[in-house]
């Protein structure tokens, strides 16, 4: 939940993008739909409403699950009430709001979610009505810089996902199943504090680390191979992102050489990532690594994504990104190599950009046997 301090800074830098936002002529009014979004500009932790940010007010409208909740979460946001389950955009927040340049959020919002509210705005009388206009990355690139009370919360998550993989990875044993591996993990974190996962955790045991995004399935762990452990915890809303893989037994030659390309690549790239570059740059670091060891077409993925209120968010680093990497970004970087039929090796950190470099968050050791 955020402090209305934190609430109104939010609310004031949102309103100072208005008039870049949208087509020629900005926007007057944004409606704030994405859960994520709806969070951060106005604190609500539940799972349904709409914010609206006007140039002098903020409204929340809702339905009477959180009407209360409103009132603790969002208390300089005037409550809107709505009749029954229906959280779309009504009449009744948009009131005033006649001849404005209303924006909304183009990239989740639904063909039959806008249809509706141009049906609501069509109902109106003509004077009444709002134009509604697409306003493209309206809160995403505020979020990207992460505010101190937002980096305390995802270090908290980083750790106790960090503590969560050092508990499962050390029970990691032939025999046991790959969900029975997740399970570990799943339980530590739950009851040390997160209040849930981030995702599905990966276990992906022998050949099955070739698919990155493998899921936890009965298939029994076997000595002599290599485990790929992907999770993530949330904490106050915030997620953590971890990769490491660990080996059930001596490790082989094979798998030696590919974790230290691994090892290697993330190196290199947390070490050479600056303030300045963009995401594409700093994905090629790692990837001229991989290629300069034979193993191009076996990465096939982004270096990594930002992290904060969404497991992924921007910025990214990827071949095709152009955001520009600043201080205050927090983004993984995982470089993997991934060879079918035999299994994948992939090593991920939880960074922030501070001083124009990357500082590690994550503490859990790279090489578990």
């Amino acid at each position: 939940m955020n402090t209305p301090d934190q609430t109104a800074a939010r609310v004031d830098r949102l309103r100072a993008r208005f008039d870049a936002l949208g087509p020629a002529g900005g926007i007057d009014a944004l409606l704030v739909t994405t859960p994520s979004n709806r969070r951060w500009i106005s604190g609500f932790t539940g799972s349904a409403g709409v914010a609206l940010v006007t140039r002098t007010e903020a409204r929340f409208a809702t339905d009477s699950r959180y009407w209360e909740q409103v009132g603790l979460e969002c208390p300089d946001y005037t409550l809107v009430r709505v009749a029954g389950a229906n959280t779309g955009v009504t009449p009744a927040i948009l009131e005033g709001l006649g001849g404005v340049r209303l924006g909304f959020e183009p990239a989740e919002v639904t063909v039959t979610a806008l249809e509706g509210w141009t049906h609501a705005i069509a109902e109106m009388p003509a004077s009444s009505r709002p134009m509604l206009v697409p306003a493209r990355r309206a809160v995403e690139d505020l979020r990207m810089v992460k505010e101190p009370e937002e980096l305390d919360a995802l270090t908290r998550a980083v750790l106790l996902g960090d503590a969560s993989f050092r508990h499962a990875s050390e029970r990691a044993a032939p025999g046991m199943t790959e969900r029975d591996l997740a399970w570990l993990v799943q339980e530590y974190a739950l009851t040390h504090g997160a209040e849930a996962l981030s995702f599905g955790t990966i276990i992906a045991g022998g050949a099955h680390g070739a698919l990155p995004h493998w899921r936890a399935s009965d298939a029994p762990l076997e000595v002599g191979t290599g485990v790929v452990m992907d999770l993530g915890v949330i904490v106050d809303g915030y997620c953590s992102d971890l990769t490491r893989t660990i080996f059930l037994g001596e490790p082989d030659e094979r798998f030696a050489r590919v974790h230290d390309i691994v090892l290697t690549a993330q190196t290199l790239a947390e070490e050479r990532i600056e303030a300045g570059m963009t995401g594409a740059q700093a994905h090629a670091i790692a990837a001229e690594v991989i290629a300069r060891a034979g193993h191009a077409e076996h990465f096939g993925h982004g270096l990594g994504h930002g992290v904060g209120l969404d497991i992924h968010e921007d910025p990214r680093l990827a071949p095709a990104s152009e955001h520009v990497l600043a201080d205050g970004h927090v983004v993984t970087v995982e470089p993997g190599i991934y060879v079918p039929g035999w299994g994948g090796v992939r090593i991920e950190d939880q960074c922030v950009m501070e001083n124009g470099r990357l500082r590690s968050i994550s503490t859990a050791p790279k090489f578990a046997l």
